[in-house]
């Protein structure tokens, strides 16, 4: 018996012949509603077959869960974006290196500040600072440095332009603001060491102590090579630390009776000042600094 619509007309095929009740449908419809009643998890397991046999080649049983795991917590279009990452996220054929304050190359471009003669910094603090041979900024910090050649002015009566009378050249103070970070107690030393040697370099032999009446120490500015900053004369004539209230302190044991506490981040800002000698300003030349002379050789850094 053939098939009718609600309208009574007969139903036929795709090739136009009536279907008749009782024929079974075609295996591609079959397959197609087969597909549609899969649910998206079967789906998702299918498609992600040939990833659990890789897993289970490496790893076995374990390497079979972990990709499960994987596919159930992210789903699939985040395992294909790990598809090229090393197994279990650990790297292959390279090894770790220890990483280090210090620096025994010439080739150490980082920010300097030197350390004086006969300034002996207690215990740890002194080693810390000796291992960096300064005070360096452990990440590159922002430095501002201004030249000014200044000018007078003669103004004859009755003219419209005035003439410049050169007065005199000076480099200016040289900002140095820098970030420290301090995630254990060997990085919490070199803080402390840091923000000790800077209040030292700022105060004069005064009291009872040693070398009565100096002014405080000149140190040398080194860093980015040998035309940027190279063993410039400067004293540090103000600097300021951050101790933010929105983040977390370390304890640093061995560092005075009860121990110390620094910041986890923290901002260090220096003010130093070029200073040189009358006796190195007499001999300056400025041949010899346009030729590039003070910055090829060990003498006074002239900026």
């Amino acid at each position: 018996m053939a098939v009718v619509d609600s309208r009574g007309n007969p139903v036929t095929d795709s090739s136009g012949n009536p279907v008749l009740s009782g024929t079974r449908r075609s295996s591609s419809s079959t397959q197609s509603q087969a597909r549609n009643s899969i649910s998206p998890r079967e789906s998702i397991s299918n498609l992600v077959g040939s990833a659990v046999n890789f897993g289970e080649r490496v790893a076995g049983d374990f390497g079979r869960a972990v990709v499960e795991e994987v596919v159930d917590a992210t789903g699939f279009g985040r395992l294909l974006r790990g598809v090229n990452l090393p197994l279990f996220g650990m790297p292959n054929g390279g090894g770790f290196l220890e990483g280090s304050w210090g620096s025994e190359g010439v080739d150490d471009w980082r920010v300097r500040l030197s350390i004086p003669p006969n300034f002996n910094l207690p215990g740890p603090l002194g080693s810390k600072l000796a291992e960096t041979n300064g005070l360096i900024w452990p990440y590159t910090p922002s430095i501002q440095i201004n030249h000014s050649a200044n000018y007078g002015s003669m103004q004859p009566t009755h003219s419209n332009y005035p003439f410049p009378v050169y007065q005199h050249s000076q480099v200016q103070a040289i900002t140095i603001t820098g970030d420290f970070t301090v995630e254990n107690a060997d990085e919490g030393i070199y803080w402390i060491a840091a923000v000790h040697y800077l209040r030292a370099v700022t105060k004069m032999a005064y009291g009872n102590t040693s070398h009565q009446g100096s002014p405080p120490p000149v140190v040398r500015l080194n860093g980015y090579g040998d035309f940027v900053f190279k063993n410039v004369p400067v004293v540090v004539a103000q600097f300021s630390v951050e101790l933010p209230n929105d983040v977390d302190y370390i304890h640093v044991p061995n560092v005075g009776p009860q121990g110390t506490y620094v910041p986890t981040r923290s901002q260090i800002f220096v003010n130093v000042q070029p200073t040189y000698s009358r006796r190195a300003v007499h001999t300056f030349s400025l041949d010899k600094f346009i030729a590039g002379g003070y910055a090829n050789s060990n003498g006074v850094g002239f900026i």
